[in-house]
């Protein structure tokens, strides 16, 4: 058994000042731990609740000591963390998920090696590093196709979809960027994912599988359980639990995953961190993914993750908030968390709603009737 277990009373730093990062911190008070704050923006969602916030960029060298002098332990809420710094700072402070995954997940070729050598399928695809790699490699990879930035890019930012020859010389403004991956479209029934927490001394949980349906390359609503077959949700369990030990994964790690009409499973990407798909767990779940999180990097035994009632979440969008606000009062069943965030920007994620529910397409027909998510209404091309 390890001995690193961090008490109450400890002072918990989290990298990174966003939504996720606010709801750690809501979790980590509750347990009774403080919490510091490192964001390069002022009052951001989580330095507005935390009991200190360090305004620096994330590679500041100053700032990450000084986070490292006042903390037992360090998290972070999202991955596109300088590596070299994150390196650095497990030197100086205790960073129980250390940097090695980080490297992994923050890049998609890294990633998919990673995976392929864990024994996981992805969808074919390729490395492209000039423009000749695209011309060549699409032959093979064929159409429909998407080429994507191998570093950064995120809600579909980074991305091009390549129906026909004429779309490659979009994509190469692409590679002026960096390197991509080429990889082929998949035809999928659904997106899912399983959100794994692990702590330090090996012992693991996943939390039910989240059923999600995006919009705009943004993900617009996570169905619980899942609307898959006991035998898809079975594999996705192992998946996620092969990964996770492959990895040696501390903390939380979502698994996102395609599933073909035959049910099998392909895995589109990682990420090291509480995921957005995993938001519905604060209501619906005996403990939730932020809680989880936070016991696991203090090394405290992990709690059930038993779904008590089933679920629909859906985002919050800047576009929605004018909308949900006059609903409020017709919507008792209706589970509000909001950001924080000053300023509703379209498309900018605001906060999300949470429905528990016993019928679910019933719940389903509500989100649509309510007329306040109308805007992401449009299935993707």
């Amino acid at each position: 058994m390890s001995k690193t277990i961090i008490s109450p009373g400890s002072t918990i730093g989290i990298i990174g000042g966003g939504q996720l990062g606010r709801m750690m911190t809501l979790a980590a008070k509750q347990a009774g731990f403080s919490v510091i704050v490192l964001d390069p923006t002022k009052n951001s969602p989580s330095g507005q609740i935390a009991d200190e916030e360090i305004v620096a960029s994330y590679d500041d060298r100053e700032a990450l000591a000084k986070l490292a002098s006042r903390c037992d332990v360090i998290t972070y809420e999202f991955e596109n963390i300088d590596y070299e710094a994150l390196c650095w700072l497990e030197s100086v402070a205790y960073v129980p998920q250390g940097a090695e995954l980080i490297k992994v997940t923050q890049d998609r070729i890294f990633e998919k090696r990673a995976l392929l050598n864990a024994g996981v399928e992805v969808a074919p695809y390729a490395e492209i590093r000039e423009v000749d790699d695209l011309y060549q490699k699409i032959d093979t990879i064929g159409y429909p196709a998407v080429l994507k930035t191998a570093r950064g890019g995120y809600d579909g930012k980074g991305q091009v979809v390549l129906k026909e020859a004429k779309d490659l010389v979009r994509a190469q403004e692409l590679l002026q960027n960096g390197e991509c991956v080429l990889e082929k479209w998949l035809s999928f029934d659904k997106e899912i994912s399983v959100i794994v927490t692990r702590n330090p001394d090996g012992e693991l949980t996943m939390f039910p599988v989240a059923e999600n349906i995006h919009r705009d390359n943004i993900l617009f609503e996570s169905i619980v359980p899942a609307r898959i077959s006991d035998e898809t949700e079975a594999e996705a369990y192992i998946l996620g639990k092969r990964i996770a030990e492959q990895f040696g994964l501390i903390g939380t790690l979502a698994v996102e995953m395609f599933v073909t009409s035959e049910g099998s499973l392909f895995v589109n990407e990682l990420a090291p961190r509480p995921h957005n798909s995993g938001h519905y767990t604060i209501e619906a779940c005996e403990t939730s993914q932020f809680e989880q999180h936070i016991r696991a990097v203090c090394n405290w035994p992990l709690k059930s993750t038993e779904l008590l009632k089933p679920v629909v979440m859906v985002n919050i969008l800047g576009e929605h908030i004018d909308s949900l606000y006059k609903e409020i009062p017709s919507r008792p069943n209706w589970s509000i968390h909001l950001y924080g965030k000053k300023e509703a920007i379209e498309k900018r994620k605001m906060g999300h709603v949470t429905i528990m529910t016993e019928e679910i397409e019933t719940t389903l027909n509500e989100i649509t009737d309510s007329g306040v998510f109308s805007p992401l209404m449009k299935v993707e091309a």
